[in-house]
């Protein structure tokens, strides 16, 4: 008998579950556009999505997904003609510089081992051979939505330095802003890029792009042409509507109010460790189900494991069958094996608005489902992960 009645989890990374309170903030009629609380309420917001990226830089808001962020990043700091570097540790790292390649630039992409993490060594090693400074951008993802790769952005801005090489260093936060420690500024990160739907608690809609001096003096020397996607009114507007360069998201706007008052209140760090102690459980979950069989981490290495989404192979377990029976059955929809395998992977997310219950319900289910599809695994993932949070509980 099916165990689906009820609440349905949304266990996927991105887009995250929305609070009540997003929710709620959304459920309004249409506003003025051109004067009054709506336009006092965005321009109001605007440093608290600085506080969130750790900038002193003023963000750029598009109405669009991180795709959207993506290009607006690139036509704003790059020529046709010119070398992006893509750091690859997973699928979209190499998506977005597939979208620069469409718009003309040249791309090389340098791989990181299967499955770990960008090497800041050969980063410095590619960048000291780059004699020219042929390299203009530096493309790299913190947290990889397909792989559950996390990136060490520091380290890679430490690597470009003792390189001293001057390219732009462009970083994406999609899966990591508002789930992770970002410090754009600390990190010498020139553009950094999110949108709503993961961290930020918000139906997709919205992409974010914040951009250091560095990057902002690289715009007045391009020769391509820009409209819908240049960012200097944006950041700097003679009238409301061109932050958006059009109609406001009016609905979004409140929604995205609402999540950034929850996350403040909760502190950003609070923030951090929350996501911490949920991934260290929902780790230690999968690692306790492989000594039974052929489930294990996609990641190898421990520190490159990401705090926001987990990968998960399945070897010889059907992992389509797996995610239809803990939807149909039991009303728990898991990650699709994106960039890997439909049928030999899937993902858990723990980004944004969750807590124990709920990470704790999802790793229930899929041990529930493996149980049903008689797969091979350690019983007790829920226990080791009970173990793994009770350190947070404090």
């Amino acid at each position: 008998m099916p165990l689906a009645n009820g609440r349905h989890f949304l266990a996927i990374p991105g887009p995250s579950v929305m609070p009540d309170e997003v929710l709620r903030a959304m459920h309004r009629p249409g506003a003025n556009i051109y004067e009054g609380k709506l336009v006092e309420m965005t321009f109001a917001m605007l440093p608290d999505l600085a506080k969130v990226a750790r900038t002193a830089g003023r963000p750029m808001i598009y109405i669009g997904n991180g795709h959207a962020a993506w290009e607006a990043a690139l036509v704003n700091t790059l020529d046709p003609g010119e070398t992006a570097l893509v750091l690859e540790s997973g699928r979209f790292a190499v998506t977005w510089g597939e979208m620069a390649s469409a718009l003309g630039i040249k791309v090389e992409v340098l791989n990181a081992r299967p499955r770990r993490a960008v090497d800041p060594e050969a980063v410095e090693a590619r960048l000291r051979a780059d004699k020219n400074h042929e390299i203009k951008a530096i493309l790299v993802v913190q947290i990889d939505t397909a792989s559950g790769c996390w990136n060490d952005i520091a380290a890679i801005r430490r690597a470009i330095d003792a390189a001293g090489h001057p390219a732009l260093f462009m970083v994406d936060c999609m899966a990591s802003l508002g789930c992770v420690p970002y410090e754009m500024d600390e990190w010498g990160a020139d553009v950094t890029i999110a949108g709503s739907q993961k961290g930020l608690m918000t139906p997709p809609g919205l992409g974010f792009v914040w951009a250091s001096e560095k990057a902002w003096a690289k715009t007045p020397t391009l020769t391509r042409g820009r409209s819908h996607w240049a960012w200097e009114k944006r950041a700097e507007p003679e009238f409301f509507y061109q932050l958006f360069h059009g109609t406001a998201p009016v609905q979004h706007l409140y929604a995205l109010r609402a999540a950034l008052d929850m996350i403040l209140e909760e502190g950003l760090e609070a923030v951090w460790a929350r996501h911490a102690a949920l991934a260290a459980g929902v780790r230690a979950a999968v690692l306790r189900w492989g000594e039974g069989g052929p489930l294990e981490l996609n990641m190898t290495e421990a520190s490159e494991r990401s705090d926001a989404v987990t990968t998960v192979l399945t070897g010889s377990i059907d992992a389509k069958r797996l995610r239809t029976v803990a939807e149909t059955n039991l009303n728990v929809t898991l990650g699709i094996g994106l960039g890997i395998s439909e049928t030999g992977a899937f993902r858990i997310g723990h980004m944004g608005h969750v807590n124990a219950p709920m990470a704790l319900g999802a790793l229930g289910a899929v041990e529930l489902a493996l149980t049903h599809i008689g797969a091979p695994f350690a019983p007790g993932g829920v226990e080791a992960a009970i173990r793994a949070m009770a350190p947070g509980v404090a």
